[in-house]
């Protein structure tokens, strides 16, 4: 077990697997390797195999709390890839798969409380206050301003004629 410890924290999970599982051949009653493989495997990601090994150690300890955990949130995370990938096929409107999801929810709701599968509510705004003050009212009858002509605006003032 301290040879497969030392090969995880030197970056060989691989071989770190290898050797767990050497260990749980040669002391099968023992738990330990089969917790570790199921930590490491469920690490890289690799869901199924982590629920095996955390039903090894479930075998061997029924209460083991890590093994549930392991057990559990594998599970979730392989249903959730699943449904991901019927969804995309348009698969999920089956009787069978309807039947499922149901059950799932209804379950998820027994252990976890209803909110767990309530629709996040939107956030209300808070009413924005207007702290800008109104400009002053125009005057109504005030006449346009007088147009005075410039003395620079005709170009040949300056110019000689004949």
């Amino acid at each position: 077990m301290s040879r497969a410890e030392a090969e995880v924290t030197s970056g060989g999970p691989e071989q770190a697997l290898k050797t767990f599982e050497d260990a749980g051949r040669a002391d099968p009653t023992r738990k330990e390797p089969w917790v570790r493989i199921a930590q490491l495997q469920f690490d890289r990601a690799n869901y199924a195999r982590a629920i095996v090994a955390a039903q090894e150690v479930l075998q061997r300890d029924p209460n083991d709390l890590v093994a549930d955990g392991v057990l559990t949130v594998a599970g979730f995370r392989i249903a959730n890839q699943s449904l991901q990938r019927l969804q995309g096929r348009g698969a999920l409107a089956s009787g069978t798969a309807r039947k499922e999801a149901e059950t799932l929810a209804s379950t998820l709701r027994a252990t976890m409380g209803d909110e767990i599968l309530q629709p996040d509510e939107p956030k209300k705004r808070k009413p924005v206050r207007n702290t800008r003050r109104a400009a002053p009212p125009a005057a109504k009858d005030a006449a346009p301003p007088k147009e005075t002509p410039n003395a620079s605006a005709d170009p040949f003032q300056n110019l000689g004629g004949n």
